[in-house]
């Protein structure tokens, strides 16, 4: 007997939101891309451009994405224009068929240099001098062939970051499927990690958990080390071929993506032994500064006010390592914060919450004389009154 096929949509997701797994390739509606057109378009007449190159490389510069519905591959360049529609260069020639399937854009191969393809079209498009914006991680070679021809560029990044802060209700469904998608990570993790796995296999067990979806890594990162004798206070960056040992501790910080909107949970797994009076004690300075945060965290909220509610780190004798909250959400976004005994970079950023943001909460509390730490965290959305949970993997210090 032929098996049944898998279904195309993960179990446990809403109904509504089956949709977007089954059509072949999720689309932003008609509605959602006018919408972004003409916040960019705004943005042109504040800063007085009448034309913006956008641009992404080696699939890095969301800007692309967020108005053509093109994910990045090796290189775009596009132009924005007031009056006429978007202009697309996309290397290489064989990525141009399938971008010619999903970008919403007069799409065209970038032959030699998408760059000069789009100076060639703002030229045939009449662009001034010092009329023309730029949104994306732009090299500074493609800059000076831009600045040749139409003199100073203004930078439209932090204008189109702010964009970002605040998220449309399609981008929330988006992000919802993303934190879906993290939180079956973190189920397969608690239920495969074993004595024996290297760190390398724990990358393997999240990832087979959210691939068979349609969901893409963003990061899985993952600490281990003895809870007697830690060597490890914040997930690494890059797996080693170190095996998993009875009485460690796994932390992981797991981003699963849905095409350029991803989850992150943050979890701290004890194998084998109960965890030690410090590593409880770390974890629940974790949980107490996690809920103090969530406790004031809503619409009008200041940065100040959350580095003050999450004192109860440094109150319990503890600082931290890793940034404590974060905005994202098609980026990592402001504000990131630090803890009180770790600051992060610069001033406090003088913005406030707004309903609609998304940020994640992520103290990572650390006794660095131990080199002993935990995590634990996830993205939460903001609303006038507190807080939204996207994810639904279960909270506090995890036993396998």
């Amino acid at each position: 007997m032929t098996a049944a096929p898998r279904p195309l949509a993960p179990p446990g997701l809403p109904t509504r939101l089956k949709p977007l797994f089954e059509a072949s390739y999720p689309r932003f509606s008609a509605a959602e891309m006018a919408r972004r057109r003409a916040a960019i378009a705004a943005v042109m007449d504040r800063v007085g451009v009448d034309h913006v190159l956008i641009y992404g490389a080696q699939r890095v510069g969301g800007v692309i994405q967020y108005l053509t519905q093109w994910p990045v591959t090796a290189e775009a360049a596009g132009v924005v224009s007031q009056a006429s529609p978007v202009a697309l260069f996309i290397q290489f020639h064989n990525h141009v068929p399938q971008a010619h399937r999903l970008a919403e854009a007069e799409l065209e191969w970038g032959g030699e240099s998408c760059i000069r393809r789009a100076i060639a079209t703002l030229k045939a498009r009449g662009a001034g001098r010092d009329r023309v914006g730029v949104i994306g991680p732009l090299g500074f070679r493609a800059h000076g062939e831009l600045s040749a021809e139409f003199g100073r560029i203004a930078d439209l990044n932090p204008a189109y970051t702010e964009l970002r802060l605040i998220k449309s209700a399609e981008e929330i469904d988006r992000l919802r499927v993303a934190a879906h998608l993290s939180d079956l990570a973190i189920a397969a993790l608690q239920r495969a990690l074993r004595p024996g796995l290297s760190e390398r296999e724990l990358g393997a067990v999240v990832e087979g958990a959210y691939l068979p979806w349609g969901g893409q890594n963003q990061i899985h990162y993952f600490g281990v080390t003895p809870m007697a004798a830690p060597e490890v206070f914040v997930p690494a960056q890059f797996a080693s071929s170190r095996r998993v040992e009875a009485g460690d501790v796994v932390l992981a910080e797991i981003s699963a993506a849905f095409w350029d909107y991803a989850g992150q949970v943050l979890r701290s797994f004890a194998v084998g032994r109960e965890p030690p009076p410090l590593y409880r004690d770390l974890h629940d300075a974790a949980d107490r500064a996690f809920d103090a945060v969530a406790a004031v965290l809503r619409a009008g909220a200041t940065p100040a006010q959350i580095v003050a509610a999450a004192g109860v780190i440094e109150e319990a004798g503890f600082t931290t390592c890793d940034d404590l909250l974060h905005g994202y959400g098609g980026g990592y976004l402001p504000p990131v914060l630090g803890s009180r005994s770790r600051p992060a970079a610069g001033p406090l950023p003088a913005l406030t919450f707004a309903a609609g943001m998304t940020v994640v909460i992520q103290p990572n509390v650390i006794a660095p004389a131990a080199r002993a730490g935990v995590q634990t965290g996830e993205l939460v959305l903001i609303t006038e009154t507190g807080i939204e949970r996207l994810h639904g993997a279960p909270r506090g210090f995890l036993r396998v």
